[in-house]
């Protein structure tokens, strides 16, 4: 006698599993900031990828020290951000402003101001790492 319940009941397991793994992925990033990934393709380079994401800011968020395994190429969309990137002078950017920062570069962004901001980030990245790591 064969048991039709098991795979229903392994069904549901694994859809609450990777339900509860990715609410913790998402609840990793820091309040006021959310970075959400709207394309990934992989690139005629071997080994590279572009990520397209967009990073949302509440008023005061930030998005703390953390490094990125290839190129982040941005553009503010609304708002302002402030982007420190180490050893470099802070930049205040604003509504039209655009920024590169460079692989394995430690830098962090915040929203210094009343009202949301919005950044559009192009990241060419070494495919199967993940696109951002924190730092301490």
């Amino acid at each position: 006698m064969v048991n039709r319940r098991l795979p229903m009941t392994l069904s549901i397991a694994i859809v609450f599993l990777v339900g509860v793994l990715g609410a913790a992925n998402s609840s990793a990033q820091a309040p006021g900031f959310k970075r959400v990934e709207l394309q990934r393709h992989d690139l005629t380079t071997q080994g590279r990828e572009a990520v397209l994401a967009r990073a949302e800011f509440q008023p005061g968020g930030m998005a703390p020290k953390h490094t990125h395994p290839g190129e982040e190429v941005g553009y503010v969309l609304e708002g302002e951000v402030v982007l420190e990137i180490e050893g470099k002078p802070a930049m205040k950017l604003k509504a039209g402003d655009s920024f590169v920062v460079p692989a394995g570069q430690v830098h962090s962004a915040k929203n210094p101001t009343k009202k949301p901001s919005a950044v559009l980030s192009t990241y060419i990245i070494e495919k199967d790492k993940p696109l951002a790591t924190p730092v301490k």
